[in-house]
């Protein structure tokens, strides 16, 4: 006998069959945990009774403002309770959450206002200016306001609008969450931090949030109860998930609005920190902090860190100060992290260089991914696993994007061939370990040569002079592009743009050594990463 449903009369039902949704994990915590802390901001600290309840009341709450299943809900708000909050209450109350960038310049807010059709907007009176001017901006229905206060950091109520806890007392404490019929629902709508254009909306469901919240758990070896640092912006992939992943486990999440090597250090011994996730300059801003920010704490903290390959160089300095440092990857499209630099105990007694070189792996597929490998992006072959020959990341699985908001082109692109086409250029070890080579917009091509802005960076980093770099590719008229290398010093530091070319001709091929070095504050966006295309126009007029 064949074991096909419709051969043996077997069936999904009610019973054998309930859409996953990552909502599911707080009204698990709100009975097993309701006296365990769930969410720390300064001196407020809520148990997972009052966190489940204040979710609860935001979604009716907006029910209540006639917010329905599937209409979109903008929040622009730092890290903070809100934002935190927000996460479980838009979903439960059947509509899409869309958490902007608060960075981003009003025409690009008012266009994600017009193309998501917002609702609501929950915004922090910080950053209540962007909004009312992006809303000027707008050609369609401008969102319902609902403005957060924060009077400790200095952002009181303007009294124009209601206020986050007036919508809140507004709300049924007893209102039944709205969970989703179908696990392929949209449960939020994150737009890209594209260079060139609008940004692009990507729509993630049910299914591939909650996936991420347990693959997570794996990959990074978590126990019941961790305290978790928001450095990674809530806005940023929703946290790369991690906010709807802490109740499955009893954790605390702990919020920091303002980012600095102070505050991160504070939180760590004070508030017993365990986990945090950032980029590459988090770590930097940690291994450079001076000395009067920098906090003595007793316990290891587990970071993955992600946005960019970090340095070698960064990753030696940081792991004696107590941090275990994992390279994770992955992009907007794809919830966040989906490949981990998992570790081999026979790596244990190599080298400190070789150690620190293959933890700046990408390495490999998470639990919660399907397949990622690299591969010929013309005729979709895999490429050979030799350390050296270069193709594009290819993703599959649950935790890729349903697709493009009001865009089938573009989602057709990006999906062509069945895998989802990340852009970013890499090779494999044998073993199979991807490493990053560059974005493929960012590969300089020097007489015919391909040169990885990453390699160049990662010899850069190594010198003690510099506190961070970028490389990108400047005109030349004999070669066509050669390196153009961008660098933040130290205080105090000693060095020139002729004393780290040599540097860099010791450490690197003469064809791949910067021509120009240009000192200067690096543009960053709210997450961290280097804005390339931006150095990219001054090395044009170089």
């Amino acid at each position: 006998m064949g074991w096909m449903n419709d051969e043996t009369g077997l069936e999904k039902n009610a019973a054998n069959f309930v859409p996953l949704t990552p909502l599911s994990h707080l009204r698990r915590a709100a009975h097993l945990f309701p006296g365990y802390e769930a969410v720390v901001y300064r001196n407020t600290r809520r148990s997972y009774a009052d966190y489940y309840e204040r979710c609860t009341r935001l979604a009716s709450g907006l029910t209540k403002l006639g917010v329905t299943s599937g209409d979109v809900v903008a929040t622009i708000i730092p890290n903070v309770p809100a934002q935190a909050e927000a996460h479980f209450g838009v979903p439960a109350c059947g509509a899409v959450l869309n958490t902007i960038n608060t960075r981003l310049e009003a025409g690009t807010v008012g266009y994600i206002f017009d193309h998501g059709e917002a609702k609501a907007l929950l915004v922090d009176t910080q950053f209540l200016p962007l909004a009312l001017a992006s809303i000027e901006q707008m050609e369609g229905t401008a969102p319902i306001i609902i403005e957060v206060p924060d009077d400790v950091a200095g952002y009181p109520a303007t009294g124009d609008h209601m206020t986050y806890e007036d919508l809140l007392a507004s709300g049924d404490p007893d209102y039944q969450w709205i969970m989703p019929e179908d696990e392929w629902e949209s449960i939020s709508l994150n737009y890209t931090s594209g260079t060139t254009g609008r940004p692009k909306g990507v729509v993630c469901h049910h299914r591939g949030a909650y996936l991420m919240t347990m693959g997570t758990v794996i990959s990074w070896e978590m126990v019941l109860h961790p305290r978790y640092l928001t450095i990674v912006p809530l806005f940023h992939c929703n946290g790369w998930n991690h906010t709807w992943m802490m109740p499955l486990l009893g954790g605390t999440v702990i919020c920091l609005r303002d980012v600095t090597a102070k505050g991160i250090y504070d939180l760590i011994a004070d508030e017993k920190v365990t986990h945090f996730g950032g980029a590459p300059i988090v770590l930097n801003t940690i291994v450079n902090a001076d000395e009067e920010d920098r906090r003595d704490f007793d316990h290891t903290v587990k970071v993955f860190t992600a946005g960019a390959p970090p340095p070698a160089a960064t990753l030696r300095k940081i792991e004696p100060l107590g941090f275990e440092v994992m390279q994770v990857y992955g992009l907007t499209e794809t919830y966040g992290h989906v490949t981990e630099c998992i570790w081999h105990r026979d790596w244990d007694d190599r080298p400190d260089d070789e150690r620190y070189a293959i933890k700046a792996r990408t390495g490999v597929l998470m639990p919660m991914a399907e397949d990622i490998t690299s591969m010929d992006p013309e005729t979709m072959a895999q490429i050979p696993m030799d350390s050296e020959t270069q193709g594009e990341i290819m993703i599959r699985g649950n935790t890729v994007m349903k697709g493009y908001l009001k865009n089938p082109e573009a989602t057709a692109e990006a999906f062509a061939g069945g895998y989802f086409h990340s852009g970013d250029i890499a090779y494999q070890h044998p073993d199979g370990y991807l490493k990053i080579a560059d974005r493929a917009k960012d590969i300089i091509i020097s007489g015919g040569e391909n040169i990885s802005s990453v390699e160049v960076e990662g010899v850069l980093m190594a010198h003690p002079d510099v506190l961070l770099c970028a490389v990108v590719a400047k005109p030349d008229e004999k070669w066509g592009e050669v390196p153009c290398a961008f660098v933040e010093l130290k205080k105090n530091a000693a060095t020139d743009e002729a004393a780290l070319i040599v540097y860099c001709r010791q450490n690197l091929a003469g064809f791949k050594t910067p021509k120009r070095v240009v000192f200067q504050e690096l543009p960053k966006t709210s997450t961290g990463k280097i804005q390339k295309f931006e150095l990219r126009k001054v090395a044009q007029e170089l």
